[in-house]
């Protein structure tokens, strides 16, 4: 089952797609689970997704935004 508890051990990197500057999102990982949030302010939380719907939103962004 997917908790926020299951975050709270979790250590959030920043995303090697994000450009320098302001633009960061940073990732975190733990089994079955994967969460993402702005580093600019992480007081306002992260969002967190199975990993399997992740990585569907990862694909999908990409078919939006090939390089």
């Amino acid at each position: 089952m997917m908790t926020q508890s299951n975050l709270s051990t979790a250590v959030f990197i920043k995303s090697t797609y994000s450009s320098g500057g302001n633009n960061c999102v940073e990732v975190a990982a733990v089994p079955g689970i994967t969460a993402f949030r702005d580093s600019k302010d992480i007081t306002r939380g992260h969002v967190p997704m199975s990993a399997s719907a992740f990585d569907v939103f990862v694909e999908n962004l990409k078919a939006d935004h090939p390089d």
